[in-house]
């Protein structure tokens, strides 16, 4: 199943989607409607090479440090906002219940964490992709089981074309987080990336069962029999 022209904005619209909300929200004097995402930075190949090596140093660094402490149980308040979510009347409503989403999901377990996450966001509002990867990659190292550290560096990898390595985090982060809807839809828009069409209109939907008001709804593509 073809989604004619979808690929050709996708990078742009992606920043303002819910895949990352946050990259664009607090960045208002960077111009994201008008600055080309996917411009610079290193090459697939040179950050696969990389990521091994700075997982190898953060390791022998960090070998005496103490251990992450356990992500926040945020599995409650996720699914009350949800549940907001989905009774929202219009798209105006369920956006701000949104918003509060990202508020649990990017609170780290503890300030050592949060302070790296924050230096990755920054980084990334920044267009400084190489600086935003290494850090979100100290995070996944540090606080492996920290969902937001997978879908943040999925994010960018996923603006830098590299699908693969974003589709193999987005399924980390889903794994620790299942009602993850930012890194669900984000899997959606990555398989799409991949050309896995079908693939991606079932997650899509998955994402859209949990939150009706996504802006990728734009992509599901209607089912014979059904009416969107």
């Amino acid at each position: 199943m073809a989604f004619p022209g979808v690929l050709d904005n996708l990078q742009k619209y992606v920043a303002r989607s819910h895949f990352n909300p946050a990259a664009c929200r607090d960045a208002s004097g960077l111009g994201c409607r008008d600055r080309d995402l996917t411009d610079g930075g290193s090459s697939g190949p040179i950050l696969k090479m990389r990521y091994p090596i700075l997982a190898l140093c953060l390791f022998s660094a960090g070998a005496a440090a103490a251990d992450c402490p356990p992500s926040p149980d945020i599995a409650d308040a996720q699914d009350r906002i949800l549940a907001q979510v989905q009774a929202a009347p219009d798209e105006g409503s369920a956006r701000l219940f949104s918003s509060r989403l990202w508020d649990l999901w990017s609170k780290a377990p503890d300030q050592q964490s949060q302070d790296i996450l924050d230096r990755g966001l920054r980084a990334h509002r920044a267009f400084e992709f190489d600086a935003a990867i290494e850090a979100f990659t100290e995070l996944v190292v540090y606080c492996p089981d920290y969902a937001e550290g997978y879908n943040q560096r999925a994010f960018v990898n996923f603006l830098r074309q590299n699908y693969s390595a974003a589709l193999e985090d987005l399924d980390r982060a889903i794994e620790r987080s299942p009602k993850h809807v930012a890194a669900i839809s984000g899997k959606a828009l990555t398989l799409m990336g991949l050309g896995r069409d079908d693939e991606a209109q079932a997650v899509l939907r998955i994402a859209l069962s949990m939150n009706p008001w996504l802006a990728e709804r734009r992509y599901l593509v209607e089912q014979p029999g059904e009416e969107l």
